[in-house]
């Protein structure tokens, strides 16, 4: 997938007003509008002013896009950091680039967002707030113990001078135990004020996990690699493993190999069922560093005579 310098588009600058991005859109649709452009790939320089011009228009999306930096170069091979938006408030509602025949670039960056039906945002009188969205990266073991963590959101607006701004606000969620990897924690009340008499909207909590030393999660379950001797998979063996809620043991059986797979039913993420904590076993060997070990070794070839390439016919 490739990058797209929205600003490079537009021919702005990052510190672009609301005004020069207004004044930049009407100058190149009017230069590329199909029923009037002679320019070559007129459509498709319309569609992709268009794009930039949704993005930047609207400061939720433009905050959320200026949080990439500007190290990333237009045509470039991309793919957005797993956590790129998080803590940041996006208003409900929205479409998706699919919707609007936009590139995979802004479905990739804003499709899960800014998906659903058409929110009533420009709406002068509706009386309930609307609803927030806001990714947040918690510890895996947080769904192990549950926990109450204190959260800094950003919030992306205009200034008086039609400059992007964020706001900042901090609250102390509680995190339950067992919650899931993509899991909605309503917090009521927390969206934007209601108008008149009207209640406040909800704000919703997507909880995402930290990336983990030994631990990739899929669902309840999760995957870890487990460092083993030779001698612990030949001979068997009882060993510790670390799990997110303590160390347990586990029987590893004689004549297990490097990739072999154990399960720890009932280990992984706390839930009805709780999930499994799948084990690849992976065979580490010592290194022969000293003149003992180095014997070992050589003793070991001798005696055993093992071709581990016997199969390839080599």
């Amino acid at each position: 997938m490739e990058y797209k310098d929205y600003y490079k588009i537009m021919g702005l600058e990052r510190t672009a007003t609301q005004d020069d991005i207004k004044r930049a859109y009407r100058k190149l649709a009017r230069k590329y509008h199909p029923d009037v452009s002679k320019e070559k790939n007129a459509e498709a320089g319309f569609k992709e002013v268009g794009e930039a011009y949704e993005v930047l228009k609207d400061p939720e999306k433009r905050a959320a896009y200026d949080h990439l930096g500007a190290n990333y170069k237009a045509g470039q091979e991309f793919k957005p950091p797993p956590d790129w938006d998080s803590g940041f408030e996006f208003s409900g509602g929205g479409f998706t680039g699919t919707e609007a025949g936009f590139s995979d670039f802004f479905e990739q960056l804003f499709g899960q967002q800014f998906h659903g039906a058409q929110s009533a945002r420009g709406s002068q009188f509706k009386a309930r707030g609307e609803d927030h969205h806001a990714k947040v990266v918690v510890d895996l073991e947080d769904a192990f113990q549950g926990a109450t963590r204190g959260i800094t959101l950003q919030s992306p607006g205009l200034d008086a001078h039609g400059q992007m701004q964020l706001t900042h606000r901090t609250l102390n969620v509680k995190i339950p135990k067992g919650v899931k990897e993509g899991q909605l924690i309503r917090l009521a009340g927390q969206g934007l004020p209601g108008m008149g008499e009207g209640t406040a909207g909800d704000l919703y909590l997507e909880i995402h996990f930290k990336p983990h030393r030994y631990y990739r999660v899929e669902g309840r379950d999760l995957h870890m690699q487990l460092p083993v001797a030779p001698w612990e998979v030949a001979l068997g063996a009882n060993v510790k493993a670390p799990t997110p809620d303590g160390t347990v043991d586990l029987k590893i059986p004689a004549g297990s190999n490097s990739g072999s797979k154990l399960r720890l039913k009932g280990r992984g993420i706390p839930g009805n069922p709780a999930g499994d904590i799948y084990v690849t076993l992976s065979v580490v060997a010592p290194p022969a560093n000293t003149e003992p070990a180095k014997q070992v070794y050589q003793d070991m070839a001798i005696k055993l005579a093992f071709n581990p390439r016997a199969e390839m016919g080599v």
